[in-house]
């Protein structure tokens, strides 16, 4: 059992941050947005499961919150709020429906601000904006570390390139939740206990609910993260892909004002996202990992207004009246003023046979927690001669794993940047092999070893 939680060394947050209380002036700075509403001991704010529509604001009273009993855990409480407290984390920009249930303990008096009035305060308000983004980053790491990982549960099979697809979209999009490994003892007693089978694999339950062979996009669409718009009007701005250039596209346009949406058609962060390290991006000296770079940018972007729709594919563009129009996978149209296209890079795929079948299972695209996970101390293979690849190479064997890095080049020098190829170069743990290819994969459900080929020799060496 495993909350998949990406490491992070800046995600450290105080209390205050996690529960601030606000002085009398903020509090009727922040009520005025807002309808009021008397409460009584026992009365259901909200429930978990419904769309995180509101920011509820105690102006009187004491509010729990907790997460409902699950097939394998009872309800537990997370928190208790009392007057000067405002209840809502992330999901009040990411638009995803609630995680808890809160409960009034006491009578009181709340305020409800809904969407419009939330963007206005968010917009003219910067200080307490800025009290409410770190609160609901906090909020949303607590949550992620703590009991509310139960509502969002996954069991699949760790050499299931389906189970991957699921792991990777919850891990980028920074959802609560728990991953159980089919093959466990825990993952054993959660089939049990949710009434699940291996032909099930990969499932998901939440909030009483199962998915059985679920995929990323009806995982989207159970948890209200799929694209919808409630009206009519034209978009300003439709960016499709969520990677570093439209992300950064869409916080400059909805900082403008301009109505927003980003459309990916995977997982938001592009290739950026899978990078374990990156120490070139001006701005932050210490370096960062890319998942955590472009989640910031995220949440820049949606602080401003603007929608993130993942995963969305669009597969046609075409003209409508004065508008362009961008047509979804499942026949949604999605007409707008201006389409800013910045749908980056494919992953190559090697021309070898059973290629498809390893996907997901010795096989990987990135070198993030997941996939070290998968690859426990077993000797690895990354192929390639660029800045990622020399990024992979240095995260896996940080790890404990013996790493070969297969270039095609005569050299690492003229394509990689200096200061990766002198840590490779020193490294003890991981051979770099240039004018090498690979040649083979062996290997029954999951890969066991790779044949590299030297180009100038034609030697054939095999790597387990």
């Amino acid at each position: 059992m495993s909350s998949d939680a990406v490491p992070n060394a800046q995600s450290v947050f105080a209390d205050a941050d996690i529960a601030p209380t606000l002085d009398s002036g903020e509090l009727s700075r922040l009520i005025a947005y807002g309808t009021p509403e008397l409460i009584a001991p026992g009365d259901v704010i909200f429930s978990a499961g419904d769309p995180a529509s509101e920011l509820i604001v105690i102006e009187e009273g004491v509010v729990e919150l907790f997460v409902p009993a699950t097939p394998d855990a009872p309800a537990e409480v997370v928190a208790v709020h009392g007057p000067g407290r405002f209840l809502g984390e992330l999901n009040l920009l990411t638009g995803q429906r609630a995680y808890l249930t809160a409960r009034a303990l006491e009578a009181g008096r709340i305020h409800r601000i809904g969407p419009e009035g939330f963007r206005e305060l968010m917009s003219a308000d910067p200080d307490l904006s800025d009290v409410l983004l770190r609160s609901f980053l906090a909020r949303r790491q607590l949550l992620r570390d703590g009991a509310a990982a139960r509502s969002l549960e996954i069991v699949g099979s760790l050499v299931s390139s389906s189970s991957l697809a699921l792991r990777t979209y919850v891990a980028r999009q920074l959802l609560p939740h728990l991953w159980f490994d089919a093959d466990s003892f825990e993952g054993r007693a959660f089939m049990r206990a949710a009434g699940l089978r291996g032909a099930d694999l990969p499932a998901v339950v939440t909030q009483g609910h199962v998915m059985r062979r679920a995929t990323p996009g009806e995982l989207a669409q159970e948890l209200g993260l799929s694209y919808h718009r409630p009206t009519q009007r034209a978009i300003d701005v439709a960016i499709v892909g969520a990677g570093p250039a439209g992300l950064a596209a869409a916080v400059y346009a909805a900082s403008e004002g301009l109505a927003t949406v980003i459309l990916e058609g995977a997982s938001a962060g592009g290739q950026a996202a899978l990078s374990s390290r990156i120490e070139n991006y001006p701005g932050f000296p210490s370096g960062l990992s890319g998942l955590e770079l472009t989640s910031r940018t995220a949440i820049q972007a949606l602080k401003f207004g603007a929608e993130l729709s993942v995963p969305c594919q669009v597969v046609r563009l075409s003209t409508e009246d004065q508008n362009l129009r961008l047509e979804l996978a499942d026949g949604t149209a999605v007409d707008a003023r201006t389409v800013v296209i910045a749908t980056g890079a494919h992953y190559r795929k090697l021309p070898l046979d059973r290629w498809a079948d390893f996907e997901g299972a010795g096989i990987y695209y990135a070198a993030t927690e997941l996939e070290a996970r998968a690859c426990a101390s077993d000797p690895v293979v990354v192929v390639g001669g660029a800045n990622s690849a020399g990024q992979a190479a240095l995260f896996l064997a940080a790890r404990g794993m013996p790493v070969t890095l297969a270039v095609r080049g005569t050299d690492i020098e003229s394509g990689m940047s200096s200061y990766l190829v002198d840590r490779l170069l020193a490294s003890t743990s991981i051979d770099v092999r240039t004018q090498t290819e690979v040649s083979g994969l062996h290997g029954n459900g999951s890969l066991d070893a790779v044949t590299l080929r030297r180009g100038p020799t034609g030697v054939q060496t095999r790597v387990d």
